[in-house]
């Protein structure tokens, strides 16, 4: 089986001082990417530590594909312990970030200790360079792109950095790249900010080779250049109307489950906005989307669909231009758009000022400054619940994605054991669930794919594949196996270790049972759990038992 090449790089922002260590054993067992970090995450942040603390531990790591030339490979992994769930967690990113990383030599950067002074590092392949840089206090995102391009002469592909929403430990706060892409998910940008590390920039020329076949890269790389997938033009807002009208967009902070204007906020009107292709590093699909606004001067890069319900149907918007601005606001501070519109739709309902976009736009800057309500809006939905007298419709303190579990049973049971909470990505049960490859409203049969669907997303992220080319089928099951040379349950094996070690650090920290529960009634969901611990060989109340970590519960046999 490929893994990753490359050391592991230990940046002491504390002490200034940069470590480099073998890794070989962790990277042969799980690959790379968020599997390799999982792993170090595991064994070296404290199970009781603060994830605001000193002693929390980021990780950013590349997997073998990222040293190919094939599509859908552009991505990056982040994993630390989140301050938005108090879990461990992963989140990856797009752009042009991972080749540049990998040019550095190492597989994967651990970010420890804390700063007394905001830096910016330099990442190299001839060592680790640290600048104080107090002038970037409560910079914008484009402000610290365009600060590294006149001190460094480097790119926006270069650099990873927080917005203010980081320095201000807004807990959803994200780490960003190439200015519109995000490690979105979990506040990694609020662990940054705790490190006092507004930015990380990567160059170099040392890129281990890793022999991937050339044949099945060529292969995908041809599909991807020819598809004629409806994502090429519209991204994931392309299936607005049809998830609207067939199964749930929620609308009104999740009162209702359909909103009527879908179609001024849907793929038809975001691509009445592009105005060029936007793709991320050597891939030809391009399913990025670059919008303007004429009228208004507005660019962004999105908004994607889980932006259009959060700041749309959910916050009850229906102008296209009003989610633009929303989604460049976050982009701009550094926020994750699911997260804040969650928490904005949240306020909205507690004022009863649904459909108000020029005070979704304030609010995103107050929360972004916690000034005012958004100190308050700024700790999540969970933490702010009960304050703004509003149903918690979070999981482990995450807010929700679109795809709604009280119609996908599935993916709601995804949701459910999400080691990461309300996050749609951690399985994507809901692709089968919306093909009809399986009906939707009901559990049965559903354990089994969301275990196996939940190893596949943590293979996929330790490789490193885009989700969407699985969601497209250009990178099916038999094409992994000809990528890694291995059988496909290998990789599931993979994928299902990443999870069991996610699950045995939250159970340390106190989470179980208790823990995997929807803030919505959904049949026979009790059963369900029974059955899924009983696959992964986990203990009936959600904990990994002692002594089986690393364990590969992969199907039921």
């Amino acid at each position: 089986m490929h893994h990753a090449k490359g050391s592991l790089l230990t940046i002491d922002v504390g002490n200034r001082e940069a470590d480099i260590d073998d890794v070989t054993a962790e990277r042969e067992a799980f690959v790379g990417g968020r599997g390799l970090c999982t792993k170090l995450a595991h064994d070296r942040i404290p199970f009781d530590a603060d994830p605001l603390g000193a002693e929390n531990r980021v990780y950013f790591a590349t997997g073998p594909l990222q040293q190919s030339e094939m599509s859908f490979t552009g991505r990056m992994n982040c994993t630390g312990l989140s301050p938005l769930t108090d879990g461990l967690l992963s989140t990856n990113a797009g752009g042009y970030l991972s080749r540049n990383f990998v040019e550095t030599g190492h597989s994967a950067v651990e970010v420890v200790g804390a700063s007394d002074e905001l830096l910016v590092i330099h990442v190299t392949d001839d060592g680790v360079e640290f600048v104080e840089a107090p002038e970037l206090r409560s910079a914008t995102v484009p402000e610290v792109t365009e600060y590294v391009q006149r001190e460094r002469d480097l790119d926006a592909e270069n650099v990873l950095c927080i917005g203010p929403a980081g320095e201000n430990l807004v807990r959803f706060a994200c780490v960003m790249t190439y200015e519109s892409r995000a490690f979105g998910r979990g506040g990694m940008g609020a662990v940054l900010g705790s490190k006092n590390v507004k930015a990380i920039t990567f160059e170099g020329d040392a890129a281990p080779a890793v022999n991937l076949p050339e044949d099945v890269q060529r292969e995908v790389h041809g599909a991807a250049a020819t598809s004629d997938d409806l994502m090429r033009r519209q991204g994931t807002t392309g299936g607005t109307e049809f998830i609207n009208d067939n199964f749930s967009l929620p609308t009104r902070y999740f009162e209702k489950y359909h909103f009527e204007h879908a179609d001024r906020i849907g793929g038809d009107a975001v691509e009445e906005k592009k105005y060029k292709k936007g793709s991320c590093s050597m891939c030809a699909f391009a399913c990025k989307l670059p919008t303007r606004d004429e009228e208004t001067g507005l660019e962004t890069e999105g908004p994607e669909f889980e932006t259009v319900f959060s700041f749309g149907s959910n916050c009850e918007v229906d102008d296209v231009v009003d989610v633009m601005k929303s989604n460049e606001l976050c982009d701009v501070y550094g926020l994750d758009t699911i997260s804040c519109g969650n928490a904005v739709a949240a306020y909205l309902k507690a004022q009863d000022e649904f459909g108000n976009a020029e005070l979704i736009h304030e609010t995103v800057e107050k929360i972004a400054a916690r000034e005012g309500i958004g100190d308050l809006l700024a700790e999540g939905v969970s933490r702010a619940a009960d304050e703004l007298g509003v149903r918690n419709y979070t999981v482990k303190d995450m807010e929700f994605a679109a795809h709604d579990g009280r119609v996908l049973h599935g993916q709601g049971l995804s949701y459910a054991v999400a080691n990461r909470g309300g996050d749609h990505m951690y399985s994507t049960t809901l692709r089968v669930e919306y093909s009809g490859e399986v009906d939707p409203e009901t559990l049965e049969g559903k354990p089994e794919l969301v275990m196996r669907r939940e190893n596949h997303a943590a293979f996929r992220d330790s490789g490193i594949v885009c989700a969407f080319a699985g969601g497209t089928d250009h990178v099916t099951e038999e094409t992994l196996e000809r990528l890694f040379e291995c059988d496909y349950e290998d990789l599931q094996r993979v994928g299902a270790r990443t999870v069991e070690l996610e699950r045995h650090f939250n159970n340390q920290r106190g989470m179980d049972r208790e823990a995997d529960t929807l803030p919505y009634d959904l049949p026979g969901i009790e059963d369900a759990l029974d059955e899924y611990y009983e696959l992964r060989g986990w203990n009936a109340d959600g904990t990994v038992p002692e002594g089986s970590v690393d364990g590969a519960a992969v199907a039921d046999d």
